[in-house]
């Protein structure tokens, strides 16, 4: 059937994950693995004001990850102003447990529009510390430790194992002072240089640990806005670059130049929109998407309720649906991860108190673990990072 473009909401009290102003409050929050092994850290404030920082690398185990956890060549980044290091308030661990888990204790990270908290959850489910965060579409734990996250919807912060900022990045600058930009995804490259994807300028860029561009490629929109153009967006094994569109509802997969060499519409399966972010809502606004080892990509499909693998053909392989899981409703399905077991890990947001948040199924659709925090968290849990204890 023909796509229509999706409805906006009209309520502009408040804004939600898929960054429309709507009657649910917007929600930006991260789950994302906690730091195993301390990181030796020295800040100090380059001539150009940024922070810079020597580290000795930790070891962590960083296997399930929902979101994205860098790979050893990897690394992430954050934005903040400031030309002096930041000290970012924690608090220690509390003594009653907030998340109930199904299945093995795992320790999460996550954060929380909401509640303006990002937090670390332990394998019994205690808080091990949390800290104050604005709106956060991404973020990533990098092979030393340190965490890479957002604080707002134009600064990217690296975080050392302390908690403290040893980088940062303000998306309004590199020409955009003037005009509207947001930040919903970034890397850490292989060569230490950071993807931002910018919404609004439409763009990719790389930049090195000054903030200076190094690369920057064009991305296509049909249906331009400065905070829809994009969500998650990942650098492949091959350069190539996978971004999701949420308000074209299509992944596309760039080359180095900005060629389109391939795309995915989100089907609406001849299911008419919705308004809306709860379970009751429907559309094609896709939020992640993740290349395969065997050439296939995993979509995230947002307001889809659902996960699906599309083959480089765009032939479904794999769809887990909205009901497909007895006695778990998906909602906004945000981050997606196929993990070497074959399982799938998924964000399942705006779903709800009655339904958890982040959930791994197997190939079959059987649910093997569970996470929900709506004590330290709220109904927006969009990215997320798992680890083994």
């Amino acid at each position: 059937m023909t796509k229509e473009p999706p409805a906006p909401c009209t309520d502009r009290a408040t804004t939600d994950t898929c960054g429309r102003p709507c009657v649910l409050r917007g929600i930006a929050i991260v789950a994302v693995f906690s730091l195993l092994g301390m990181t030796t850290v020295s800040a100090r404030t380059s001539h150009s004001g940024r922070l810079s920082r020597k580290t000795s690398d930790g070891e962590h185990d960083v296997r399930n990850v929902i979101g994205y956890a860098t790979s050893p060549d990897g690394v992430n980044g954050t934005q903040q102003r400031d030309s002096t290091t930041v000290h970012v308030p924690g608090t220690p661990a509390e003594a009653q447990p907030s998340a109930a888990q199904m299945g093995p204790g795992r320790r999460v990270i996550a954060a929380d529009d909401s509640t303006r908290t990002l937090a670390a959850v332990g394998a019994d489910g205690r808080i091990e510390w949390k800290m104050p965060c604005r709106q956060i579409h991404d973020l990533q734990l990098l092979p030393d430790g340190h965490l890479l996250y957002q604080d707002g919807w134009t600064r990217i912060i690296e975080l050392d194992a302390t908690r403290k900022p040893v980088w940062q990045y303000d998306a309004k600058e590199n020409g955009n002072a003037s005009r509207p930009v947001e930040v919903h995804a970034f890397q850490r490259l292989p060569d230490g240089s950071t993807m931002i994807v910018e919404s609004g300028p439409a763009r990719i860029i790389e930049v090195d640990r000054t903030g200076t561009i190094m690369r920057e490629i064009p991305l296509t929109v049909d249906s331009a806005s400065a905070h829809s153009d994009t969500r998650n967006a990942r650098k492949t094994p091959a350069g190539t670059y996978l971004v999701a569109h949420e308000n074209d509802g299509v992944v596309r997969e760039y080359d180095v130049t900005g060629k389109v060499v391939w795309d995915f519409d989100v089907p609406l399966f001849d299911t008419p929109r919705k308004a809306g972010h709860g379970p009751e809502a429907f559309g094609d606004q896709v939020y992640s998407a993740e290349r395969l080892p065997n050439g296939n990509t995993l979509v995230g499909t947002g307001n889809g309720h659902s996960v699906i693998e599309v083959t480089p053909d765009r032939e479904i392989a794999w769809k887990l649906g909205q009901n497909d899981l007895p006695g778990i409703t998906l909602a906004w399905v945000t981050q997606v991860r196929r993990l070497p077991s074959g399982n799938t890990l998924l964000v399942n947001c705006h779903a709800g108190p009655g339904n958890p948040q982040i959930i791994e199924v197997t190939p079959e659709k059987k649910v093997v673990w569970t996470f929900k925090d709506f004590n330290t968290f709220g109904n927006s849990l969009p990215v997320a990072l798992v680890l083994d204890p």
